[in-house]
This record gives C-alpha cells, sequence and structure tokens, in this order.
C-alpha cells in the first residue's frame, strides 16, 4: 500500500465511522471512562462500559469491535477478562487491547501472559508497554525489558520499533507506540504520524480514549488503517486544541470538540509518513 491509497482508506474509516455508529464497548480503567466514551461519540461511535463476566461474555458475540484496558486492574477481572477473550476469540470478535501499568501485579501480568493464547487485533501502548509484552510473550529477547514507570514510559518510540514489527507479526494485526512521533505497523509496513500537543501528557487518558477510539474505527476498517486513523485523527486534534488554549482543562474540553469537528480530509491530510520494514 502506497501513502496515497492509505490517506485514502483513512478518508473512508472517518466518513464510515460517522455514518454506521458502530458500538465499541470497553473493559477499561475506571479513572478515564468518561474521557474514553466521550472521545469515541465524538468520532461517530457508541460506547459502553462494562465489567461483569456474563455481559462481558455476551458481548463479545454482538460487538462490531471491543476495548480492554488493564489499568486499575480489579480482582474479578480474573474472571471477566479469560472468559471474555475467549468469547472474542471464539466470535472473531476484532479488539484492541492497551496493556496499562504491566508488570505492577501478579494479576495484572498473569491476564496478560494469557493474552498470548488468544491475541488482540491491535494493541496500543507507549514504548516501554510494548516492549513489555513482546518480552512477557517471550518474543523478544529477556534483556529486552521497557522501563515501565506505573503507567509511564522511559523508553524512546524508536526502541520499540523491532518489538512493535515482531508483536503485529505475531497477533497478525496493528500495534501502535504512543509518543512524540507515534509509530504504527502491522509487521510489513510502517506509518509513522506527528502533531499533537505537550499538553496530551498533561490530562488523563488521552492514552486510553485514543484506544477506545481505535476499536471505533476498527468496527469499520483493517487494524493497520483503524490504528493509523485514530492516531492521526488524535494528532489533528491536539494540534487545533493547543492553538486555541495554553492549560490542560481548557485543552481537554477543545480537544474532545476538535475530534467531534475533524473532517475526513483533515483527518487523512496529517503529517504521515510510511516505510516498508
Amino acid at each position: 500500500m502506497n501513502e496515497a491509497e492509505l490517506r485514502k482508506k483513512i478518508r473512508a474509516a472517518v466518513d464510515d465511522a460517522r455514518a454506521k455508529n458502530p458500538m465499541a464497548p470497553s473493559v477499561t480503567n475506571t479513572v478515564t471512562q468518561d474521557f474514553v466514551a466521550n472521545a469515541q461519540l465524538a468520532v461517530g461511535g457508541s460506547a459502553a462500559m462494562l465489567y461483569l463476566p456474563d455481559e462481558c461474555e455476551a458481548i463479545a458475540s454482538i460487538a462490531p469491535s471491543v476495548y480492554i484496558n488493564m489499568g486499575t486492574a480489579l480482582p474479578f477481572y480474573a474472571e471477566t477478562l479469560p472468559r471474555m477473550i475467549r468469547a472474542l476469540a471464539d466470535n472473531k470478535t476484532p479488539w484492541v487491547l492497551d496493556p496499562v501499568g504491566i508488570g505492577m501485579s501478579a494479576l495484572r501480568t498473569e491476564l496478560l501472559r494469557q493474552m498470548k493464547q488468544f491475541p488482540p487485533t491491535i494493541i496500543r501502548g507507549n514504548a516501554s508497554e510494548i516492549i513489555a509484552v513482546a518480552r512477557l510473550w517471550n518474543l523478544i529477547d529477556a534483556q529486552a525489558i521497557g522501563n515501565v514507570r506505573g503507567v509511564d514510559s522511559t523508553d524512546e518510540v524508536g526502541s520499540a520499533r523491532s518489538a512493535a514489527i515482531i508483536l503485529a507479526d505475531y497477533i497478525k494485526g496493528a500495534v501502535a507506540v504512543s509518543g512524540p512521533e507515534d509509530l504504527i505497523t502491522d509487521g510489513r509496513s510502517i506509518a509513522y504520524s506527528a502533531g499533537g500537543s505537550p499538553l496530551m501528557t498533561k490530562i488523563t487518558g488521552g492514552g486510553c480514549s485514543l484506544g477506545g477510539v481505535m476499536a471505533v474505527y476498527l468496527a469499520v476498517t483493517d487494524p493497520f488503517t483503524a490504528a493509523i486513523t485514530a492516531t492521526a485523527a488524535y494528532n489533528a486534534a491536539g494540534l487545533f486544541a493547543a492553538s486555541n488554549t495554553t492549560a490542560p482543562a481548557s485543552f481537554k474540553v477543545a480537544f474532545i470538540d476538535a475530534l467531534y469537528e475533524n473532517s475526513a480530509a483533515i483527518v487523512a491530510e496529517n503529517a504521515l509518513r510510511l516505510e516498508e520494514v
């Protein structure tokens, strides 16, 4: 796929999400539920937050896509997530994983380890999280351990390039590494998306909500295009919001407004470069 073809697919994904209003339910971080839901609504999707095992298992057979975020891991996740990911696999339902805080607890680590058998369609995280998932799944050398500090990354995006490519190839989907310049790969091609604003690091839930928006686009297009489209939408909205405010609280409001007002052309024309692996 060349750049022109990719930009055409991005435009189609933006328009299709608004036309079809796909529901992309989430098991997500309790700190950021509001942001995730409002971001999904802003790009044309529909949101639902689920936690009970039977509900999560059932939704896998009717939702066009699902988002799972490992933030604020709760005890009942030990039953909810294994049942849900098996149901997603059985129903061939595409889903997005955000491995927030990988390595912070035995429960979180074990749940993420189990996901290797029933892998997601897209993995979105910072550089340290992507490296840590590849390490946990024994896909890269034991020495290549992501330096996760709580939910923050201490690794540069470029340092996760190889891990992202290997992970994407393993899951037969896409991996998105968030940073000053985002990296998205399907294991064969790499797209780099620029834009955004430093203010995005001053609000809670930017990354979590990005994963939720990826799930919206995953309901209407392929994994690589979905991950790039969501990332480009965020980078375009971040640039616009930062041009209208200089403080975090007002930035968050302006950012959601910008997501809502993004046209397909604006998203598709956001700074992008493409290379083959």
